[in-house]
């Protein structure tokens, strides 16, 4: 059973910590220092290649904004990567690729490729997901594996309108969810709409809010308490429930076209005045979408100010020891790209952030929504895509999780395209977009003889808590890796087109690396008990258990065929071994089809006499045993199958 064969492995996770960091990165000025450029270029000179590296790291390390958009500073990183991938750096080349791929655009193709090598054993290969559903759907027929919750379900009418519904809060304080819709009939006209979102302006924006009940949501209502008559939106609730951060657009009292402001509830409960948070956090141009830490000592959000990265870049500020809001930061050029990050969420338990990006690294659609993880040095990882179970070939906006980590909701438009509707959805946190999903479980998946490694598609079905799994294929050199949750119980499904399914329950327990025992097709397999009395063909009884086993394979796998081939030794006459042999593989041939209530083109026969011998010199009665044997060869195709058989015939 694999569930002993589990064993610790040492390979790092797939989440990827940067060895740079750029504390710089808010100044207004590129980074320049004459005299260690000119070290730099002494070394490089001089080939001290390891020097060269440590140096040009902490060189890059001290770049600004500026420095990604400037051709001539983007060279260094062209440069340092390629003297890191010569002497086996590769861990700090890729951090660097990344970097290019996200920011420098002049030779993509060279840096894909180039990036694709050093990464060729961690890419993560997505397969359809419909292996996955299809599997599931296969167990429910077998035995109670709980059923996974839909992979995407639009709420009801109480919470979505024809009209955009989006940027949506879960409130752990009261069960509540709040978001915003443009629903409103209320007339602006009189009002410079300027807009908010990424499709272009809308008549007007409002929150609303519905309260979670039994089986669906209350019927979403304005809140009032924050509603004016300019545009609100994007609203996110306190954990105490005390405090309601949001951004107003077009407000006379702000700084720029959207600020974000904070209501504080008094002690009748009464929600206060909105207060715009000011300078330190607001510029001149667009911010929204704010989110807060856990603590609610730091706040993320979204801007398209100037002496950014992109077109909107997430920014972060944090609370000194008064409670006021510090001057906000970019968040470096790991987070954000050459492109846009908008709709930062920060799980309400976990240090983890979850945004949309267009300009990551692997994305499905438009719009994806990626995860990224807050080390306790203050780093943040490199960012992941949460899967093909959340995004798709559209956009998807405004991720938001419930404190459990069991449902999420987020606005998704169908076709990806300006003017398409902005709907909420909700469904059961698939495994990839898990907050705590940081348990490795590695595999490679092999011929346990000749360890012939194969392509195919590996499922891993929870049967535990049903979290949904994207399937992945295995990497051309046979292994695959998922990120899984830990102590729970799961089922491992390994299919190829040239190997035998292969299904195991296993239990996980800390980071795990297996190796998958499979079996090739076209293989032959001989039982001992299949052994005929001599110049018999009668079939006894302590052989049915092992021909039990082939009709069972042959129901399980039904696109499969089977040839029997009978065997004689050399003792008697060479035709009559060949009539006894072709009696035998027939008799074995009828009881299957009889008993399995196949179709007879499913299982063929074929007597061989004593022309195929084990042993061509058969002196002892082991040897001739032996030589006397039934083979049952594996095909999978009948086309297979039918071109053996005129081979034997030939």
């Amino acid at each position: 059973m694999i569930v002993k064969e589990l064993v610790p492995t040492n390979k790092k996770s797939l989440l990827s910590a940067p060895l740079l960091s750029f504390s710089n990165i808010d100044n207004k000025k590129p980074y320049l220092d004459r005299s260690k450029k000119a070290q730099l270029r002494r070394l490089k000179v001089n080939e001290h290649w390891d020097q060269y590296i440590q140096h040009t790291a902490d060189y890059i390390s001290n770049y600004t904004v500026q420095d990604f958009k400037n051709p001539e500073t983007l060279n260094l990183l062209w440069s340092l990567a390629k003297k890191c991938q010569e002497h086996d750096e590769n861990e700090l080349a890729k951090d660097l690729y990344r970097l290019i791929l996200k920011h420098d655009r002049r030779f993509l193709r060279v840096a894909l490729e180039k990036y694709d090598s050093l990464n060729y054993n961690d890419q993560i290969i997505y397969a359809d997901t419909s292996h996955y559903y299809r599997l599931v759907e296969q167990r429910k027929l077998i035995d109670t594996l709980a059923v996974p919750k839909d992979v995407l379900v639009e709420m009801s009418d109480n919470i979505n309108s024809i009209f955009d519904d989006y940027g949506m809060t879960y409130s752990v304080f009261d069960q509540a969810l709040l978001f915003t819709s443009n629903r409103t009939d209320r007339d602006t006209s009189d009002l410079a709409i300027i807009k908010e979102d990424l499709y272009g302006a809308k008549i007007n924006e409002d929150i609303f809010i519905a309260y979670k009940e039994k089986y669906d949501w209350t019927e979403a209502v304005p809140f009032d308490a924050i509603n004016s008559e300019y545009k609100e939106g994007s609203p996110c609730m306190s954990q105490d429930g005390q405090e309601l951060y949001f951004v107003r657009c077009n407000s006379s009292l702000g700084l720029g076209d959207c600020d974000l402001y904070v209501s504080k509830k008094d002690a009748e409960g009464n929600w206060g005045v909105p207060e715009n948070l000011g300078p330190n956090v607001n510029s001149v141009n667009w911010d929204s979408h704010p989110t807060l830490s856990p603590k609610a000592d730091t706040l993320y959000f979204s801007s398209n100010r100037g002496g950014g990265f992109g077109g909107s870049d997430l920014y972060y500020s944090t609370k000194n020891h008064d409670g006021e809001w510090n001057k906000a930061r970019n968040m470096g050029p790991v987070i954000n790209t050459k492109n846009d990050e908008v709709s930062p969420f920060f799980h309400p338990k976990y240090s983890v952030l979850y945004f949309s990006s267009n300009g990551q690294l692997l994305n499905f659609g438009n719009f994806d929504i990626y995860k990224s993880y807050l080390l306790p040095d203050g780093k943040h990882t490199e960012p992941l895509n949460v899967g093909p179970l959340v995004n798709g070939i559209g956009n998807e906006f405004y991720f938001s999780i419930d404190t459990d980590s069991k449902w999420l909701f987020y606005s998704k438009s169908s076709k990806g395209k300006a003017g398409d509707v902005l709907n909420i959805h909700s469904f059961g946190l698939p495994m990839g977009a898990k907050p705590n999903n940081t348990i490795r479980f590695s595999g490679i998946v092999k011929e346990p003889t000749t360890g012939e490694t194969f392509e195919g598609v590996v499922t891993i079905i929870d049967v535990s808590e049903a979290t949904e799994v994207a399937p992945r294929h295995i990497r051309p050199d046979g292994s695959f890796d998922f990120e899984l949750i830990d102590n729970r119980d799961y089922l491992l499904i390994v299919e190829g087109d040239n190997f035998f399914k292969f299904e195991e329950l296993f239990h996980l327990n800390g980071e795990t690396h297996v190796e998958i025992p499979v079996v090739r097709n076209n293989t032959s397999i001989t039982f001992e008990s299949i052994d005929f009395e001599s110049g018999s063909y009668r079939l006894l009884p302590e052989m049915e258990n092992n021909l039990h086993l082939i009709i069972q394979f042959l129901e399980q796998y039904p696109d499969f065929h089977i040839m029997v081939i009978g065997h004689t030794d050399e003792d008697g006459n060479h035709q009559l071994n060949i009539d006894l042999s072709q009696k035998r593989a027939d008799a074995i041939r009828d009881y299957i089809l009889s008993y399995g209530g196949f179709e007879n083109d499913r299982v063929y026969a074929f007597g061989l006499g004593s022309t195929a011998p084990i042993h061509t010199v058969a002196d002892t009665e082991e040897e001739k045993r032996m030589n006397r044997r039934v083979e049952f060869k594996i095909f999978r195709s009948t086309n297979e199958l039918q071109e053996k058989y005129k081979e034997l015939l030939n």
